[in-house]
């Protein structure tokens, strides 16, 4: 047997794929093209993607997960849709959101520029100052900005500065600042150019697509991979234990074999399951990484309307809250809305508002039915709006964190993570047998170095753990 396993080859190894996510069909795709044969993916929903899904919803479709393209220069999801006419540019239109108090007052153009300059100003950009948190670093900085500044009314920049902490903790994917590293946030590679390319009216599945060569109006088609994913095949077990193949227990008692596989699942899934996956127990220093990165919750909302209910030269607000509201809102059953930052309008989609949560209210806010998330986010458009909001048409809000598949939306490295040491080079680190072979691959934007949290850090890690096997088998047909 042992033998048989030295003389498998690209034609004949067989590979298994965890996810149906952008990593694992990056992966997947890579291998075909590098001239694998037997390549196929396992994946726990009943659809592929991951936590890019792309659904209909107004006059076209929205994303329930990823929908933006952040940054050109070094993204590879940019680069390998630039030429296509797929993506289209944001420019300053997100810039122009309102700013709006609990008592119904619209911050001046003018105070909300200084205010948000001081802020965006006062986030870490010396890689000499790599300890401590963002929030206290960016808390320290906002106000020494501020000295310098116009002068501007204390109460108001203090309800900013809470603002957009909860805007950056929707990028971190963070319950809140002060447990970001701000090591990580200085290791994480800025893509230049337009941070929020958008999909135009087809979603962020039309990248799928391209990245599976499938054609792009046909739902059903996969492409490179037609025939190679099975759906709802939700794994029990990886059992790691012989030299000589991987077996893989499904939830249905289905037992496959393979000589490799590739696990592209959620940070979250491997917080929750690693110790009953797999067999034996992965090394300390992969559990170390899973315990200490941080796998966060942000989620969405989206309201159809007849017609766009805001007044024409309003995008969307930010909310900041009074003390004393945000008090009397602590201690009531709508506590949670006070994580929900602000709402815009959906672009390409006209008659449509996007709204954001993050953290443990967004958690929290998945218990709850839909009808009484709708019914709090209209008390908090009273609360603020100085216009009437009608009720919409359709409302759909997201659950990540309720969904064993996902457990969250996306990982971040915290000042825990640094105390122990670990990062997502260790989770990157496969599992090897005796003779150097890769038995378990793990991949997925947690395993990133440098574009955690991110489609084009999640597309990066499947490649690159195509690019081991490729090597593996190149190199061994050179001896």
């Amino acid at each position: 047997m042992i033998n048989s396993i030295n003389r498998r080859t690209k034609q004949t190894a067989r590979i298994v794929i965890i996810g149906a996510g952008p990593s694992g069909i990056a992966a997947a795709t890579r291998l075909l093209e590098q001239g694998f044969k037997n390549v196929s993916i396992l994946e726990a929903e009943d659809r592929i993607g991951g936590r890019i899904c792309t659904v209909p919803f107004g006059d076209s479709v929205v994303d329930k997960g990823a929908q933006w393209c952040h940054g050109e220069t070094g993204n590879v999801v940019y680069q390998l849709v630039k030429d296509l006419n797929v993506l289209d540019r944001t420019g300053d239109v997100m810039k122009a959101m309102n700013f709006v108090r609990s008592n119904k007052e619209v911050l001046s153009n003018e105070n909300a520029f200084i205010l948000a300059a001081a802020f965006e100003g006062s986030l870490p950009t010396s890689p000499n100052e790599t300890n401590g948190s963002l929030g206290d670093h960016l808390t320290n900085n906002y106000w020494n900005a501020l000295s310098m500044s116009p002068p501007v009314d204390q109460t108001i920049a203090k309800e900013m500065l809470e603002t957009g902490k909860k805007l950056r903790c929707s990028f971190t994917a963070s319950d809140n600042l002060f447990e970001v590293s701000k090591r990580a946030h200085l290791e994480f590679e800025m893509s230049d150019g337009e941070f929020l390319l958008n999909w135009k009216d087809k979603g962020y599945r039309s990248f799928l697509k391209l990245l599976m060569k499938a054609k792009p109006n046909a739902v059903d088609d996969l492409g490179l991979l037609n025939g190679r994913v099975r759906l709802n095949k939700r794994l029990a077990e990886i059992n790691y234990a012989s030299d000589i193949q991987v077996k893989l227990r499904c939830n249905d008692g289905e037992v496959l074999t393979a000589d490799h596989v590739i696990c592209t699942v959620s940070l979250g899934v491997l917080k929750e399951q690693h110790s009953q996956l797999f067999v034996p127990a992965l090394p300390e220093a992969k559990v170390r990484a899973i315990k200490g990165l941080k796998m966060g919750t942000v989620n969405k909302f989206y309201f159809e309307y007849a017609t766009q209910p805001l007044p024409d030269d309003w995008i969307g607000a930010n909310f900041l809250w009074l003390e004393k509201d945000l008090d009397e809102l602590r201690g009531s059953e709508r506590f949670w809305l006070e994580s929900v930052f602000g709402f815009h309008r959906v672009l390409h989609q006209p008659r449509l508002l996007q709204g954001w949560i993050i953290g443990e209210h967004a958690r929290y806010m998945e218990t709850l039915t839909e009808e009484e998330v709708l019914e709090g986010l209209q008390w908090l458009f009273r609360k603020f709006l100085p216009f009437n909001m009608p009720q919409p048409q359709r409302f759909l809000r997201t659950q990540w964190n309720s969904n064993p598949s996902f457990r969250g939306s996306y990982s971040s490295r915290t000042n825990y993570t640094d105390e122990l040491r670990t990062g997502p080079w260790d989770l990157a680190t496969p599992l090897l047998d005796q003779s150097g072979r890769p038995k378990v691959q793990f991949a997925g934007e947690a395993s990133s170095n440098t574009h955690f949290s991110s489609v084009h850090g999640a597309v990066e890690a499947g490649w690159r753990e195509a690019d081991r096997l490729n090597e593996y088998y190149s190199s061994r047909n050179k001896l």
